[in-house]
């Protein structure tokens, strides 16, 4: 077979994706208003009138803990099919590529709590 009879389906889906995005994207900019008042650089709080500034600070923990949250829930969406279709007569091979799959995860974890990352230092004042 040649190979660009077997990627027209996908070359086919790339274009009218990007063309999807740029016509959606073409619409936005022809609607939008261009007036800029008062309230166009305002923040927005769920309708309400905004009190005190919208800009926090938010301490590097939050970001960390963060960071680590979207690693491993990534790594549980790997798990969570993988755990719907294994079955009792998987072969030893799948049981142990996903053994040595949350191996790696426990030593991950295991060198977080090592590193103090888990640990909330507080901030001396």
């Amino acid at each position: 077979m040649n190979i660009f009879t077997e990627y027209t389906q996908v070359f086919v889906f790339a274009v009218v994706a990007i063309l999807f995005t740029l016509v959606a994207v073409a619409i936005a900019y022809v609607l939008s208003p261009r007036t800029q008042g008062k309230k166009t650089f305002a923040t927005y709080e769920c309708g309400i009138e905004p009190f005190g500034s919208a800009w926090i600070r938010y301490s590097v923990h939050y970001y960390i803990y963060a960071l680590i949250f979207i690693a491993f829930d990534v790594d549980v969406l790997y798990l969570f099919p993988v755990a719907l279709s294994y079955t009792r007569s998987a072969r030893s091979y799948e049981f142990y590529s996903l053994l040595i799959f949350i191996l790696i995860l426990g030593l991950a974890v295991a060198y977080a709590w090592g590193k103090g990352v888990f640990t909330w230092k507080r901030r001396v004042q």
